[in-house]
């Protein structure tokens, strides 16, 4: 087979593309579905699916009125069914403020710590605490620094700084103001200067510069300054923060060792780069901190959602803990995807289960299957793809990756998209025509015909 190719020439920089990459989800924008629930035929990325579609638009209502606690979405279905792209899509329902924590079912097999904990720490990622705190600032441009010196008590031959004396300038007016020579410090540290406009808590005093006054903005092409304009506003006024964590990063923030000061206690810290695991006295401890934030109503938890691909890989040990997990008051919405029928828990030698998942835990679960594809929702899913990708196709090449995605898989005719259109590069076409198809074809195989190939290679071979 000979392939003559012809390389486009690109030399001007009007012609340079800026590329940005595309996953394998990424045309995957919601669940489709109108204001009363119903599936569209093609929409948020999504062709087909109708049912399972609108079952997890259902789900998507019950965590919004928080009536999902202890429950879990289990999506059962044959490879290449959209499992991964529907618990993306519910991710995307939520919104992008709801932690969304993805992990794979053989994950949990680590040699630094134990798979319980893996779980543990999963579980606590996705559980957000958005914490909402007004503060008494002071914010301008400063117009004056005036340090303030005089003897110092502890020593006849130096002085220090008794106060600072500084000029805080918004549109609205100025204000002087005296401050502790602590926060001197903190203003030398920033390399605060005239002309920077800058942003002090009153509680706490901390200092932070936000950037140069724009009155000082220059006329050069290049310069690294960042100009920012005249606070508006009064000098003095009472903001609203609001912050997002989770309870992973609290956990992670109090379990970290903070060790000596000397030598030894320095190098065994940075030696050591093994995981460590989170006590439960200490999640406890979180937990009850947390508890008294949300009592005073400074503080408001978002539950997120764990969603864990090829569940079955899981042994009877994860999912005992699974069933703990669940029941915690602060659980997350947890959503399940496997492939399987029938099978083996993994960890026993004699329990059957449906999906390879105990019936206990099985008992907890919503389950929503995932159909297979038709010839015409292939074509409208290479459609949607080939859009994503920024690809043209040409005459008759939809229904030839149709079919092979009808004969192979959507995973299959999906994955022939990007190789045909470097092909079509290559010989200096803007478009994908049907000998690149064909090309692609004959270069890769799909998974049934592979597999037949082999069935046929070791029949051979026995006879």
């Amino acid at each position: 087979m000979k392939v003559t190719t012809t390389a486009p020439s690109s030399t001007s920089a009007s012609n340079s593309k800026t590329f940005s990459r595309i996953a394998s989800h990424s045309h995957i924008k919601g669940l489709g579905l109108d204001n009363d629930g119903f599936a569209l035929v093609a929409a948020g990325g999504f062709v087909g699916q109708a049912l399972a579609r609108e079952a997890c638009g259902v789900v998507v209502d019950l965590i919004k009125s928080k009536k999902f606690s202890g429950r879990a979405l289990l999506l059962a279905g044959a490879p290449g069914t959209g499992k991964t792209a529907l618990a993306l899509a519910i991710s995307q329902e939520l919104g992008s403020k709801v932690p969304f924590c993805p992990m794979v079912g053989s994950e949990v097999y680590s040699t630094e710590i134990k798979k319980t904990e893996v779980l543990a720490e999963v579980f606590r990622r996705a559980i957000g605490l958005r914490i909402k705190e007004t503060k008494e600032v002071y914010e301008g441009e400063l117009t004056e620094l005036t340090p303030t010196e005089s003897e110092n008590p502890l020593s006849g031959y130096g002085k220090t700084v008794s106060h600072v004396v500084i000029g805080l300038k918004t549109v609205k007016g100025t204000k002087q103001l005296r401050l502790d020579p602590g926060i001197y410090e903190a203003i030398l540290k920033e390399k605060i200067v005239v002309g920077d406009v800058v942003y002090i808590e009153a509680n706490t005093g901390a200092v932070k510069r936000v950037g140069r006054s724009d009155a000082y903005a220059s006329a050069y092409d290049l310069e690294s300054e960042t100009y920012v304009p005249l606070p508006k506003g009064d000098v003095h006024k009472r903001k609203e923060l609001v912050q997002d964590v989770t309870l992973g990063d609290l956990d992670a923030a109090n379990a970290r060792p903070q060790g000596g000061q000397d030598i030894m206690s320095v190098m065994s810290h940075l030696v050591k780069s093994q995981r460590t695991e989170v006590t439960e006295k200490l999640r406890r401890e979180v937990e009850k901190v947390v508890k008294g934030y949300v009592d005073q109503g400074v503080a408001e938890v978002v539950p997120g959602v764990v969603f864990i691909d090829e569940v079955h890989m899981l042994d009877i040990e994860c999912f005992t803990y699974l069933n703990l997990l669940l029941e915690s008051p602060m659980a997350p919405t947890v959503i399940f995807a496997t492939n399987r029928g029938k099978s083996l828990v993994r960890g026993t030698t004699d329990v059957i289960s449906p999906h390879g998942i105990p019936v206990d835990l099985l008992d907890r679960c919503l389950i929503v299957k995932t159909e297979g594809y038709t010839r015409e929702d292939v074509a409208k899913v290479v459609q949607v793809r080939a859009i994503a990708e920024g690809l043209t196709l040409g005459e008759g090449v939809l229904d030839k990756i149709s079919e092979a995605g009808e004969r192979g898989s959507l995973r299959y005719a999906l994955q022939l998209l990007t190789p045909a259109s470097i092909l079509a590069n290559l010989a200096g076409r803007t478009e994908i025509t049907l000998q690149d198809i064909d090309e692609m074809n004959e270069l890769f195989l799909d998974a049934k015909t592979s597999s037949t190939m082999i069935g046929e290679f070791e029949g051979g071979t026995k006879s």
